[in-house]
This record gives C-alpha cells, structure tokens and sequence, in this order.
C-alpha cells in the first residue's frame, strides 16, 4: 500500500465522494435564489474545489465566478469545462478571507459554500474577513447559501462518516472522523482517509486537520457582526418544503444569508 497526503492534491478521487449530489444541490441553489434573492444569473462560489458546481452552473447558462486555493483543483476545474462554458466561467486562486473581486461589487445574485467548507476558517478574523467580503459582492437583494454542520459541545464521543465512489476501475472509499470539540480552542481535530484500489493501484491518502466550532448561538453572532441576517434555516436534505425550525436537534444546517441594510458591518 503506497501512502499519500493532502486528498485535495487528489481531485478525481475527491470528486467521486462530493460529486454524486451535484444536480440535486444547483436545483436547490436555483430555487433558493427563486425564492429568497433576486433569481439573477450571477454567482459566485468560495473554494470551488475541482468545480462539479461550477461547470453544472455554466452548463444551465449562468455567469460563474470561483475561486479556491488549491491549484490542483483549479486546474482540474478549468479542464473541464467546454468552451461555451469557459466563456461563462472566471475561476481564480485565493482564499476565502482575502477574496475580493472589484468587477463583482454589488453584482452576485448568489453565493454558496456547502459541506462545512466554512470550518477551514479558524479564527473569528478570517471568519469575518469572509463573510464581510462576500457580503460586499451581494446585490442588496441577493444571498449567501452557506451549509455547515454545527457543533454539539456536550458529545462524548467521535463522529464518523462513510462514502463510497468509483472513478473508472478504481474503487474509492472514503471515512472521515471528527474528534470530540475543544471549546475553548473552538476547535475539532479532523482526519480524512482515502483507500483508492484499482488494477496496480492501492493507495491510502489521509489529511488532517482542525475545523472551527460553532453552536447556534455562535453562528448568529458572527451573522451579526459580519452585516448578514438569516433568512431561511434548512438542513443537508435539501427539502425546500422542510425549513429548519427553531430549536430543531438537526446540527447540519443551510442557512441562507441576505445583506443587513440596518447593520454598520
């Protein structure tokens, strides 16, 4: 077994275990503009990773703007767009808390940061920067999809989750484990292990890291503080029938975020 680190040096493999939702989540991410923004055809995607969304936006006709910081993902991203979709597509490397495109100013109808991508921001700085930041690209009118799971203090022990994907003839089985939350650091140690086996392949990529915690009340006032307010609460399910309701035990959450007009953010 040949040993490997960093799975977003990986973007094919990762792309086996995120891609599988992606029609499902640019349907969700339409109707919640429908609905809650401007319905516009700009949108902006903060670490866009290896670009499923972004191409499947481009392929529905809208203007995409992306940005990650991983090269990898970015080349990876770019390849996979046709030409027509090129045309539509900026992607650029940054991260989430420097990003700031002038020309975006005031013209994102839609933003959106799914499956706690969020949590890579580890301080209550770099969280602001972002959020503050993005805000600022927002049309009065548009919004901000972003989908991370909350933290439960009081657990007692890890949380693990499983996926399986196929990329050609190899299989792709990927864990990750959370580990109990330090709350005085606001911090959960993380450890992702891909098993990627194939004909003369078999590798096993693990990264790890810290993501940053977050109980409800934290959340809302870093909303607060950033210049954004909570229109709409739904969860990893993506029932548009289903809006998270208050004090709900559900800890995956989608919020989405309109810009304060009353705030001094």
């Amino acid at each position: 077994m040949e040993r490997r680190k960093d799975w977003y040096e990986h973007p094919e493999y990762y792309e086996a275990i995120f891609g599988t939702d992606t029609v499902r989540e640019a349907d969700f991410l339409q109707e919640l503009s429908r609905r809650f923004g401007t319905g516009g055809n700009q949108w902006l995607e903060p670490a866009c990773g290896a670009g499923r969304l972004v191409e499947e936006a481009a392929r529905r006709g809208l203007k995409v703007a992306g940005y990650d910081l991983s090269e990898a993902m970015l080349a990876h991203a770019r390849k996979r767009l046709t030409p027509a979709e090129r045309r539509r597509v900026k992607l650029s490397q940054a991260r989430m808390e420097d990003f700031f495109d002038p020309a975006l100013e005031g013209r994102v109808d839609l933003a959106h940061t799914l499956v706690s991508t969020f949590r890579y921001l580890d301080s209550e700085k770099a969280a602001v920067e972002h959020l503050t930041g993005t805000r600022r690209l927002l049309k009065p009118d548009g919004i901000y999809v972003l989908g991370f799971h909350l933290t439960d203090y009081a657990r007692s022990g890890p949380e693990h989750e499983r996926w399986v994907g196929q990329v050609g003839a190899d299989k792709v089985v990927c864990n990750t484990h959370e580990g109990l939350p330090e709350q005085r650091l606001r911090r959960s140690p993380m450890r992702n292990r891909l098993r990627v086996t194939g004909p003369d392949k078999d590798w096993l990529i693990e990264t790890t890291w810290y993501f940053r915690t977050y109980d409800e009340a934290q959340v809302k006032r870093l909303f607060r503080k950033s210049g954004l307010r909570v229109t709409a609460t739904f969860d990893f399910d993506y029932d548009l029938d289903s809006p998270v309701g208050r004090g709900s035990p559900r800890l995956d959450r989608v919020f989405v975020l309109k810009p304060d007009t009353s705030s001094k953010a």
